[in-house]
């Protein structure tokens, strides 16, 4: 299972490394972001590095939206899912190796946007232990959730627009759990950050395992 996911999850990364579209159009779209927060809270440096940890989670989600349209866009184009059917990798396996390719992609634009964060909003991170942590957990309950309801809007014409209706309210306890963690990890919400990663934990293995349970039934109706 393990290696056909990691089969999955290589074409994936391997497909988005040749065309250039996370480093040349969403890396930069992600620090755009900061920047139009910036502006929008008129450059008050205190009130940037109290909501740093909640700016830093909205544009994590947006970022992933645009990610993980981009990661159905690709499979449903030339109908490469339909081949992925037809092959004799199990559903399961295929759910966790788009889910590890997005995870991967992911992680890697939080880097970029959490240098950003330090650099512009003149923040810094008192528990990186934690944060570090959180981003990870976190991580892996937006890309299974991402995965899975991404498959789901593939048989819609209007996947584009339906996509983030469906997946933004079951993110939204990720989002809350994260920005209450990272909250703790800036040092700037008076919280158990700790017990805020576990709730995140129990939400991350939920959207896992039913998007293993669940994959190959909504990819064979797409």
């Amino acid at each position: 299972m393990f290696g056909d996911a990691l089969l999955v999850a290589r074409k994936d990364l391997a497909i988005e490394w040749r065309s250039r579209v996370i480093t040349n159009q969403i890396a930069p779209f992600t620090v755009l972001i900061l920047v139009l927060f910036g502006f929008a809270l008129d450059a008050d440096t205190q009130t940037l590095r109290d909501t740093a940890p909640g700016l830093f989670w909205i544009a994590v989600l947006l970022v992933a939206l645009l990610a993980i349209q981009r990661a159905v866009r690709v499979e449903t184009d030339d109908g490469a899912h339909h081949r992925l059917l037809l092959s004799s990798i199990d559903p399961a396996s295929i759910f966790l190796g788009k889910a590890m390719a997005l995870f991967a992609q992911l992680l890697a634009l939080e880097v970029l946007l959490l240098v950003s964060v330090l650099v512009l909003f003149n923040s810094s991170v008192e528990r990186p232990a934690l944060a570090i942590c959180t981003a990870v957990v976190a991580t892996a309950g937006i890309s299974s959730a991402g995965t899975l309801y991404g498959v789901l809007a593939v048989g819609s014409g209007v996947r584009e627009t339906l996509l983030p209706i469906l997946l933004l309210p079951v993110l939204a306890p990720v989002l809350i759990s994260a920005t209450r963690a990272f909250g703790d990890a800036f040092d700037r919400d008076d919280v158990d950050g700790w017990a805020w990663l576990g709730m995140l934990g129990v939400f991350a293995v939920i959207y896992t395992l039913f998007g293993l349970l669940a994959y190959g039934a909504l990819l064979e109706d797409s």
